[in-house]
Formats: structure tokens, C-alpha cells, sequence
């Protein structure tokens, strides 16, 4: 980035042996160190997501050192090497494969291309251009190659999008209203004063990278409608700022100002267009992440602009210190903000002082809280995203199925309702309808959610699994067979859809049947210990005794704390005739789970007989 800030601060200049001259070493430095810890950068560094714009960043700046590359054995600058030019094509066509906005560095090399190498005056051209003048030139635009790189440049720019549109199809993906409100505003006036407020809020994110979220759509930002509406400030003090930097730009008499200052705006700007909602829609309100690229031309403004300070201050040393007391400020927010990332809670509810209305904020606290087994906080949560946004159907899913399991089945179930009442295909809210509905023992309609739901998403496993359930309900066990079946084939190392259907196959005496399924699911998962008890099961009632015992061993070895394997092996034993055993394994099962239905009964038979054997073999 040094490297990078020298030319951009410094100009681009080259020793008699073709070595880069850096004319701006501290500035140069100071504004490496600005980026390098800039707090809005921990998204990109910090996500796993963030990869393709850090990859991105590179690839646009390997462009762009690539770029000046072309002019590096420039003596008089009438020559530049087209290999490097192509090479910085290249360069910006892989840093957009990495992320859209690498392309925008073939705008950029232009801009560097005309005001370092070329030292155009904008507004000596503009004035040029205006009023016809034929002496074009004077004005440096056909000195140097100018044209020939632009064209190559722009040639490079318009090849890489087609091939991009080829790749994407004819339209960018299709986004919902609550991913950018102010897209989707009827009122041209509307959606333009919200596109500003949203420019002028990431602008604030770089000068004060205090407020950070993970996540800023879904009402975090409620829009501005009318213009009495105080945020209307933050636009005015945007374009003002804006303004005033670009008259800068083009009216000092100041050359290096102006380059500099142009340079700074163009890195500022160019980078940020893919994301400003003017020529598509974007799937956001606000990203950090999308700031990346931005943030060079900001600190280039920012450091420039201390430097001018320390031109006319005459107490440096206030100056040098604010700056360093900017770093550390920044590095101490860095270090929080990763300590943030570093989990799911931790980042969830930093959100939640940030952007309090924001419902998806409130959902992902309460699906973290659901995970971690804490249902009562987790249906506080995810009733606040419902109450933000009532239409938000997988909070409402969530919190079915939570309502769902804690017997509360009358919520549940209006729920659900409403959640596919508004997303007609939502399949998993189908599902879980179902399965309310079937508790409910309103069976047709469970079954008509059932289907439903496979009707939207074919490959459904899971679905087709309580499908298998509610079908065993109603002793309708064909076609539970064939859900379960199905299950199976959809997802071979489904657990349960194999459980079931050796169970079942077990109670209505199909234990030839039950075998076969048994022994076909443990190919497919062979170290599941629930399937090596159900075959176990299987296999002693065909009084294979010896396999059974072999199947219950292994799998109490790999649960050895489940009631039911030792109390069942108990009953191999004593079918078998080895009691003693068969005492051990009961007295085991009940040491654990004193309550295990049958087991108390069978204990109490094997004491008697083995009482009883006493007795008789007794003098």
C-alpha cells in the first residue's frame, strides 16, 4: 500500500535505471498505516465472505501498480509498453471475477493515466471542449498515447463485461423490498433522497467507524419521506463537502492540489458507483464491506489534508500527535470490532445497540440463543423481528417451531399459517405446519401440507420422513414404507427414515423384511448406534443370538449411557440363558434410568428364577 500511496501522493517518477522515485515518503507511510488499520475493513477481514473483496483489492491493485508499470522506462514519456497495459487489463478483469466492483480500476488507470502521465487540466479541457476549440492538442490528449491506452482500456472494459453478462445471464438477481427499501419507493423524489442519505452514512463510516453492523437492511434505516425530516442535514453537509473538494479539484491554480485532489475523489468515487444503486439494483442498504476500495481515496484526502495543516501550523507536533492518536483510536476499534467477529453471539448483539429496528438483527440473536438450547430468551427475540416486521416468515417459522415443541400448538399453527399465507412456497414453513397439524390430529390437512411442501422443494427428505410418521399414525404403513424409502433415497444417511422403517417392519412381523433394511442402512452409516440396536432388536427375535450380542456391544460402546441398549441386551441374555449377564445388563439399564418401562418387571422375573434355580441346586 506504501507503494501505492507514494504514486497516488507523489506522482509517478523513474531514476536514469528505470527505479520508481516514492516523493512522498511520510505521507505515503501515514496513509498506509490509515488504511491498514481502518475499523471498517474488519468485515472483510474478518468474515469469510470478506475473501473475495480482499482478493478483490489485491488484483485492482496489482492493476494499477501494473498499470504504471507501462511508463517505467520513460525517459521523455513518449513511449509506454503495451504488454503492461494489457497485463493491467487482465488484472482488473480477475479482480471482478473476484468481486464487481474490480472492474471500475480500468476507469481509474484512465483518470491516473490523464492527470499524472498526460497532466491534463480538467477544466482547461472541459472549457476546450465547450466552446469547440480544435486545438485539443495543446491540451495534451493526443500526446503520449493517451487515446491508444484509453482505447485499450475501454476495449479490455467493454470484452470483460460482456463475458461477465454472458456468464450472469441478461439481469442482475432479483432482490426483496426489505433487503433495500428505497429501491423499491414509488416516488423518484424518494428513492433519490435515500440513495443520498445512504451515500452520505457510508461517508460517515469512514470518518467516524464507530457504529458498525454486520447487517443494515430490514428497517436498521427507516426512509426519509418528506423534507422536513431532520436527516435532510446529513445530505446537504455530504454535497457541500463534495462540492467544495471537486471545485478544488478543478480550480486550483495549484497543479499538485489539483491532481492529487482528483485522484483522491476518483478513488473515492469510481469504486463505490457498482454500489450506489444508479445504474441497478444492489441487495443492500449499507455494506462495510463495499467501503473497501473507497477507503484508499479517503485516505488520501485525509492524509493530504494534514499535511497541508502541517504546512501552515506552527506547533507540528499537535498535528503529529492527533494523527497518531487517530491510529491508535482506530486500532483499539479494530481489536473490539474483530473481538466481535470472533462469535455469532458476540456479533449478533453488538448489532443490537446499532441498529435496534433492525428485525433480522433481532432473528439472528434469537436463532443463535435457540441453538445454544435457551428457547425461552431465543422467543423474546424472535417475536421483536415479527413485531419490526410482520411479514418476516422465517422468524415466524423459528418461532413456530419452538412454540411448536413447547406444546403450544394453537400459536404455532396460526403462525405457520401466516408464514405461508405470505410466501405461498415457503416449503419448511409447509413442513412444520404439518407436523403442528398432525399433533393436532387433523391428519388430511397434515397430509396436504406435507405434499405441499414437496410440491415446492422435490427433494425434500425431511418432509417426506413425517410424511412417513403421520402415514404409521393412521396404520397406513405401505405408504409410510415408501416415504421413509424415499427419505432414504433422497438422503441415504438419514438416521431416522431407516430407524422407523426397521422398527416398523419389526412390529408387524416382517422380520426378514426389517433385516434386510437393517443391514442395507448400516452399510450406508456404519457407525450409527441407534441402527445397530434396531437390527439388534431384529436379529435377536430371529434368535441369531450371537450377532445380536455382537450388534448391542458395539452399540453400547459407542452410547454407553442409554437405558434401553443395556436393558434390551438384558433380555438377549435371558432369552438366551446366560442370567447372570442378563442380570448385570438390567441392573445397569435401571442404575440409569430407574423408571425404563418392562425393564423393572424383567428384573424382578430373572431374580425369581434365579432364585429359584438356587433352591433346586440347594443341598
Amino acid at each position: 500500500m506504501v507503494d501505492v500511496f507514494s504514486i497516488l501522493l507523489g506522482g509517478l517518477q523513474f531514476t536514469n535505471k528505470g527505479r520508481r522515485l516514492n516523493l512522498a515518503p511520510k505521507t505515503s507511510l501515514i496513509a498506509a498505516l490509515l488504511f491498514a488499520v481502518h475499523p471498517v475493513h474488519t468485515e472483510c477481514v474478518a468474515g469469510i465472505v470478506g475473501r473475495a473483496d480482499l482478493l478483490c483489492a489485491l488484483f485492482f491493485l496489482l492493476s494499477f501498480l501494473g498499470y504504471c508499470k507501462a511508463f517505467r522506462e520513460n525517459k521523455e514519456g513518449n513511449n509506454f509498453s503495451i504488454f503492461w497495459v494489457l497485463v493491467s487489463v487482465i488484472l482488473g478483469a480477475i479482480a471482478m471475477l473476484c468481486k464487481e466492483q474490480g472492474i471500475t480500476i480500468l476507469g481509474l488507470n484512465a483518470v491516473f493515466d490523464a492527470l499524472v502521465i498526460n497532466k491534463l487540466n480538467v477544466l482547461e479541457l472541459i472549457q476546450k471542449l465547450l466552446h469547440k476549440d480544435k486545438s485539443l492538442e495543446s491540451a495534451g490528449l493526443l500526446r503520449k498515447g493517451l487515446l491508444l491506452r484509453i482505447t485499450l482500456l475501454m476495449s479490455g472494459g467493454a470484452t470483460i463485461l460482456y463475458i461477465r453478462w454472458r456468464i450472469m445471464g441478461t439481469g442482475p438477481p432479483a432482490f426483496t423490498e426489505v433487503d433495500n427499501p428505497a429501491s423499491f419507493a414509488d416516488s423518484l423524489f424518494v428513492r433519490a433522497i435515500n440513495y443520498n442519505y445512504y451515500y452520505s452514512l457510508n461517508a460517515w463510516l469512514l470518518l467516524c467507524p464507530w457504529w458498525l453492523c454486520f447487517d443494515w437492511s430490514m428497517g436498521c434505516i427507516p426512509l426519509i419521506k418528506s423534507v422536513s425530516d431532520w436527516r435532510i442535514i446529513a445530505l446537504a453537509a455530504l454535497w457541500f463537502c463534495l462540492i467544495g473538494l471537486i471545485c478544488q479539484a478543478l480550480c486550483s491554480e495549484d497543479s499538485h492540489k489539483r491532481r492529487i485532489l482528483t485522484l483522491g475523489l476518483g478513488f473515492l468515487i469510481i469504486p463505490f458507483l457498482p454500489a450506489s444503486n444508479l445504474f441497478f439494483r444492489v441487495g443492500f442498504v449499507i455494506a462495510e464491506r463495499v467501503i473497501y476500495l473507497p477507503s484508499i481515496g479517503y485516505c488520501i484526502l485525509f492524509t493530504y489534508g494534514f499535511s497541508l495543516l502541517s504546512k501552515q501550523a506552527k506547533k507540528k507536533k499537535i498535528l503529529a500527535v492527533a494523527v497518531l492518536g487517530i491510529l491508535v483510536v482506530n486500532v483499539t476499534r479494530c481489536a473490539l470490532r474483530s473481538s466481535q467477529w470472533r462469535s455469532e453471539e458476540q456479533l449478533f448483539r453488538s448489532a443490537l445497540s446499532v441498529c435496534p429496528l433492525n428485525a433480522k438483527v433481532h432473528y439472528n440473536v434469537g436463532k443463535n440463543l435457540a441453538d445454544k438450547g435457551n428457547q425461552s430468551a431465543a422467543i423474546k427475540y424472535y417475536r421483536e423481528a415479527v413485531r419490526l416486521n410482520p411479514k418476516y416468515v422465517h422468524a415466524m417459522n423459528n418461532l413456530g417451531n419452538i412454540l411448536k415443541e413447547r406444546n403450544e400448538l394453537q400459536e404455532a399453527e396460526e403462525l405457520l399459517s401466516l408464514a405461508v399465507q405470505i410466501q405461498p412456497d415457503f416449503a419448511a414453513a409447509w413442513m412444520n405446519l404439518g407436523i403442528v397439524q398432525n399433533s393436532l390430529r387433523r391428519f388430511e390437512e397434515a397430509e396436504q401440507s406435507y405434499w405441499t411442501a414437496i410440491k415446492h422443494r422435490k427433494k425434500y427428505p425431511d418432509c417426506y420422513y413425517n410424511l412417513g410418521r403421520l402415514y404409521a399414525d393412521l396404520n397406513r404403513h405401505i405408504d409410510a414404507l415408501n416415504a421413509w424409502r424415499n427419505a432414504t433415497v433422497l438422503k441415504p444417511e438419514h438416521s431416522l427414515a431407516w430407524n422407523n422403517m426397521i422398527i416398523l417392519l419389526d412390529n408387524t412381523g416382517n422380520l426378514a423384511q426389517a433385516e434386510a433394511v437393517g443391514r442395507e442402512a448400516l452399510e450406508l452409516i456404519p457407525n450409527d448406534h441407534s441402527l445397530m440396536f434396531s437390527l439388534a432388536n431384529v436379529l435377536g427375535k430371529s434368535q441369531k443370538y450371537k450377532e445380536s450380542e455382537a450388534l448391542f456391544l458395539k452399540a453400547i460402546k459407542a452410547n454407553p449411557n442409554a437405558a434401553s441398549y443395556h436393558g434390551n441386551l438384558a433380555v438377549l441374555y435371558h432369552r438366551w440363558g446366560n442370567l447372570d449377564l442378563a442380570k448385570k445388563h438390567y441392573e445397569v439399564s435401571l442404575k440409569l434410568d430407574p423408571m425404563a418401562p418392562g425393564t423393572k418387571e424383567n428384573y424382578n422375573l430373572l431374580r425369581r428364577k434365579l432364585e429359584q434355580l438356587q433352591k433346586k441346586g440347594g443341598p
